[in-house]
């Protein structure tokens, strides 16, 4: 898969996410956060087994090692605490605050990349990751309502999700397993949010009912499809350059909330798009010049 193709597909991603940010939101009204997110990544598990089957007889010959299927586990928990923590953070915290403080991921990316993979990111990242930042901020309005635990629990969740984006790309290439891989996070993540989500939260037929259609896009789509695409797309580019182009979720977020629900962008709101759009821009295309500037320059010596 060439570098385009793969973040076009991490585009495609983030429109999903960011669609599915108001579902995420309104689910809360009938059910608990945890059992919301077991019983999602449990519909999604099941609706990506046929293709992880599929994929486990095309490499019958070379199973999963048990080194991988302990780096899956880890991959998973790690994108439990991300997603449990957001979803419980939305019960208390605002919209606006939810989309700028699980936006820190993006800065976080590039220093996780490089302090445990050595993965040194193309220099023009490090301000592309500070202006996408910039751009969520001034989408949200421009200032944080008042801070409650919600928003620090988005804060941790931060952190978490830079660790999924950094270890996504890396165990993904190493296994050569992209469906195994996303089933695997799939299952582990609704077995750790169903099980204390049943107990602590309980749970009834009325309220999944009054949630079915919020359930069926968040496990489909922006659930199972979308981290399948993640998983898939950052086998072939940079774990910080993946991040800044994910960070497109709350642009996405803003143009579907015009489209469906009549809201509108102030002036402050369109310069954040175009914060986030010009920092997608930067990182596809600065490697790109940065190369061919290198073999336009005569060899040394010369």
């Amino acid at each position: 898969m060439s570098r385009l193709t793969a973040n076009l597909l991490l585009l495609l991603t983030a429109f999903m996410w960011g669609s599915a940010f108001v579902a995420q939101s309104t689910a809360m009204s009938s059910v608990g956060p945890l059992v919301f997110t077991g019983l999602r990544f449990l519909i999604a598990a099941a609706c990506l087994a046929p293709f992880a089957w599929r994929e486990a007889r095309h490499h019958r010959g070379a199973p999963v090692s048990r080194a991988h299927m302990g780096m899956f586990f880890g991959v998973g928990v790690v994108f439990f605490l991300g997603i449990a923590l957001q979803q419980s953070a939305l019960v208390v915290t605002t919209v606006t605050n939810a989309g700028f403080l699980t936006g820190l991921y993006v800065v976080m990316v590039p220093f996780f990349g490089a302090a445990l993979f050595r993965d040194m990111p193309h220099p023009a990242v490090w301000p592309a990751s500070l202006a996408s930042l910039a751009g969520v901020y001034l989408l949200g309005g421009g200032h944080l309502d008042g801070l409650n635990w919600g928003d620090g629990l988005l804060i941790i969740c931060a952190v978490f999700w830079a660790l999924h984006v950094v270890l996504v790309g890396r165990v993904g290439m190493s296994s050569g397993r992209p469906l195994a891989l996303a089933f695997a996070q799939f299952s582990v993540v609704g077995v750790l949010a169903l099980l204390p989500g049943l107990v602590f939260e309980g749970v009834s037929l009325a309220g999944i009912k009054d949630i079915w259609l919020e359930l069926v896009y968040t496990s489909i789509l922006s659930g199972g499809f979308a981290f399948t695409l993640q998983i898939i797309a950052q086998r072939w580019t940079k774990a910080a350059d993946a991040a800044i182009i994910l960070s497109a979720e709350a642009l996405f977020a803003a143009l579907c909330g015009a489209l469906i629900l009549g809201e509108r962008l102030d002036a402050m709101g369109l310069v954040g798009c175009g914060l986030i759009f010009a920092s997608i821009v930067v990182v596809q295309l600065a490697p790109l010049i940065t190369r061919r500037d290198r073999y336009a320059s005569p060899p040394p010596g010369l």
